[in-house]
């Protein structure tokens, strides 16, 4: 029991800072799972499906925003099990399919386990929004021990993030009170944007299909490019390397 008032206001601001620190680490180690699939795709693939990442920690001013509006809370712990969406990342991809490509490889690594899948691209929102919500939880080691803790990863197109972001913008200035001619055209916008998606999608596809038609068996390249080095590869290795993939 601590009696002196500092002290208190120290151990209360020590525990604050612990509990959100567990958030920014998740989030931490959930980007370097991102990174590391970029940069595996930029050196083994033709394309880089992952467009750009977007991460962010609510504040605490925000977070008891979101609590005052689902009632209230008790416990630090309530507000873990209350809010799920403290640290949130976002990865704009090019092309559909990537979405879920994407997806099933973050939720095939063991260490995260996949808590929600929510996909508003099936099943769109009565507003139009489009995205895959995945709400995953991470292993934070601590020095004493081991937190769980949640973070949602927002998928979705860059036609999909364009659409959002501006009818965010649009309901923001408005004060979130939003003509119904306006929410039509919003929706509309939104199903222009998914047909600008479709259509992409099947140009990737032909192109695709043209790269393949005109592939050729090519001789075996004797170097490898990492980090813009270039290594060349022993002729044992490559030996090595060619038994593997029989």
């Amino acid at each position: 029991m601590i009696d002196n008032p500092i002290d208190q206001m120290k151990a209360m601001q020590k525990k604050l800072t612990r509990f959100l620190m567990m958030y920014k680490f998740a989030l931490q180690e959930v980007e370097t799972k991102i990174d590391i699939l970029q940069e595996e795709f930029q050196l083994l693939h033709d394309y880089n499906p992952i467009e750009h990442t977007k991460s962010r920690l609510k504040t605490p001013e925000s977070i008891m925003k979101k609590l005052y509006r689902k009632g209230g809370i008790n416990s630090l712990e309530n507000i873990k099990d209350t809010i799920k969406d403290i640290a949130g990342i976002r990865i704009t991809c090019s092309f559909i399919s990537d979405i879920y490509r994407i997806s099933d490889m973050l939720q095939s690594q063991k260490d995260l386990t996949t808590v929600a899948v929510k996909d508003y691209i099936k099943n769109p929102k009565p507003n139009g929004y489009k995205s895959l919500h995945l709400l995953v939880e991470v292993p934070v080691f601590m020095s004493d021990r081991v937190e769980p803790v949640c973070v949602e990863i927002q998928i979705r197109t860059i036609a999909m993030d364009f659409w959002a972001s501006l009818e965010h913008k649009i309901f923001y200035k408005c004060n979130e009170s939003v003509p119904d001619e306006l929410l039509k055209d919003l929706k509309l916008a939104a199903d222009t944007a998914y047909e600008l998606d479709q259509k992409m999608e099947q140009l990737h596809r032909e192109v695709n299909q043209i790269k393949l038609a005109h592939h050729s068996e090519t001789n075996f390249i004797n170097e490898l490019l990492i980090n813009n080095e270039k290594f060349k590869i022993p002729d044992h290795l490559l030996k090595l390397a060619l038994e593997e993939g029989k």
